[in-house]
C-alpha cells in the first residue's frame, strides 16, 4: 500500500493535508490492522493527500496515564508533541479513540494544539463534500448494532458520525438497550486490556456481547481497535462466530465501497 511518511512529504517540501495518527494496536495488532488497511483505502479513494509518521510514532501515553504513571505519559507525550510540532502537523486523524481523546484533551496543555478527528468524523465529511460516495447495496438489510466506545461516546459526545456513517450502509441499525450515554464499556478502556480481571462472575466484555446479542444481530459494529477485539473474543466465547461478525465501520464502508 502507498503510505507516504511525514519525513517522505518534507524532503519533497510538501505538507501533507492530514497526519493519520496509526496508534499501538492499529500498527501492531492483527485484527486492528485491518482498520488501519482499510481506512488508508478510504483516503486513497476520496483521494486524500495525507501521511504518517512511520517509525517516529510512538504511543500517545494514554495506557501509562489511565494506569496511573502520569510521569511516563508526560514524557512520551512531550516527545511526540516535539515530533509533530516539528512537521508542522495541524490535523490530525485516527481510528483510536484513546489517540483521539488523548490529542484533543490532554496534548493542548502540554503544547500539542491540533485539530482532531475520529476516522468517523473524518469520513462522514469526506461524504458531506462529496469527495467520496457509498455503495448502499453490499449490507443492504443486514441488521447492525453499534458499541459505542468509551473514549469517543462518553468522553467526547460523539455520537452521531458512527450512526449516520451506519446508516448510510442501506442496513437496519438496531440499538442496544444501554447506548450512547448509558453504554457499557467493552472491558478493555483505563488499560484494563492489559491486566487480569478482578474477581467476579463475569467478564464485561461478555455482558456487553450479550447485550449486542439481544439485538439479533449479523453484524456488530465498532469504532475502536480495542472494542473490536473484546466483542469479537465475546462472540467466540458465545459460540456465535458462524452467526455474527464484528468489524470496525471503516472496515464496513471499504468492503461496502469493493476496496
Amino acid at each position: 500500500m502507498n503510505v507516504p511518511t511525514m519525513a517522505d512529504m518534507m524532503a519533497k517540501g510538501k505538507q501533507p493535508e492530514v497526519l493519520f495518527w496509526v496508534g499501538a494496536a492499529g500498527s501492531y495488532d492483527d485484527r486492528a490492522k485491518k482498520i488501519s488497511r482499510a481506512f488508508v483505502k478510504i483516503l486513497h479513494q476520496a483521494g486524500v493527500d495525507f501521511a504518517v509518521l512511520g517509525t517516529e510514532e510512538s504511543s500517545t501515553g494514554d495506557a501509562a496515564k489511565r494506569a496511573g504513571n502520569e510521569f511516563l505519559f508526560q514524557m512520551q507525550a512531550m516527545m511526540n508533541v516535539e515530533i509533530l510540532n516539528g512537521y508542522e502537523v495541524k490535523k490530525i486523524v485516527t481510528c483510536d479513540p484513546h489517540s483521539f481523546n488523548t490529542f484533543k484533551n490532554e496534548y493542548p496543555s502540554l503544547g500539542g494544539k491540533y485539530e482532531v478527528f475520529h476516522h468517523t468524523q473524518f469520513i462522514q465529511n469526506l461524504i458531506s463534500e462529496g469527495r467520496l460516495k457509498l455503495d448502499k447495496t453490499t449490507f443492504k438489510g443486514k441488521r447492525v448494532t453499534f458499541h459505542d466506545p468509551c473514549y469517543l461516546g462518553r468522553a467526547n459526545d460523539v455520537y452521531e458520525s458512527p450512526r449516520d456513517l451506519i446508516k448510510r450502509l442501506g442496513v437496519n441499525l438496531t440499538e442496544m438497550k444501554r447506548n450512547k450515554a448509558t453504554a457499557l464499556c467493552c472491558g478493555a478502556g483505563g488499560a484494563q486490556m492489559f491486566k487480569d480481571a478482578e474477581k467476579g462472575d463475569k467478564e464485561i466484555n461478555i455482558l456487553r456481547t450479550e447485550d449486542a446479542l439481544e439485538t439479533k444481530p449479523n453484524i456488530i459494529a465498532t469504532g475502536c481497535p480495542y472494542c473490536k477485539t473484546m466483542m469479537t473474543d465475546g462472540i467466540k466465547f458465545k459460540q456465535k462466530e458462524t452467526q455474527v461478525i464484528v468489524k470496525d465501520i471503516a472496515e464496513l464502508i471499504a468492503e461496502a465501497n469493493h476496496l
